[in-house]
């Protein structure tokens, strides 16, 4: 991870956050014992979802699955591997009616690949001072 907002004391503070949630999930690939992808993510807090401040009036689904982080190392890339997981991570019986994840803005393809997977673009939003600009996607709008 070149990316100075990922870099590991970051990232493992993500990690504790999001697996302090009783609902966190993460899933972990193996090809032949070597890690090859994974994906996590939790069921977002009512009222501090990422798209709310985007959509008016809010959807009236109550839950929505917040997919904190996807990542295929680069061997693994353009394999389908992550769509794999994500497919895997989100698969019923989740009890959330909507998905989100924050694209930092600079990464075009990565969400064009997302829009292929049904979400949409919502808004932009800095999560937090030191983070890039992200651009915040949505999956499960009837209407979307």
């Amino acid at each position: 991870m070149d990316d100075p907002f990922h870099q590991t004391e970051k990232f493992a503070w993500f990690v504790d956050h999001w697996g302090a949630r009783p609902s966190f999930d993460c899933l972990i690939a193996f090809d032949t014992g070597q890690p090859a992808g994974f994906a996590y993510g939790a069921t977002a807090a009512l009222g501090r979802e990422t798209w709310r401040e985007h959509l008016s009036p809010t959807p009236t689904p109550g839950t929505t699955f917040a997919l904190s982080e996807l990542m295929v190392r680069p061997k693994w890339r353009g394999t389908g591997l992550a769509q794999q997981l994500h497919n895997t991570l989100l698969a019923p019986p989740r009890p959330e009616q909507l998905t989100t994840l924050l694209v930092d803005t600079t990464h075009p393809r990565v969400q064009a690949l997302y829009e292929t997977w049904g979400y949409h673009k919502i808004g932009e939003r800095q999560p937090f001072p030191d983070s890039p600009l992200h651009t915040v996607m949505l999956r499960g709008l009837p209407d979307a």
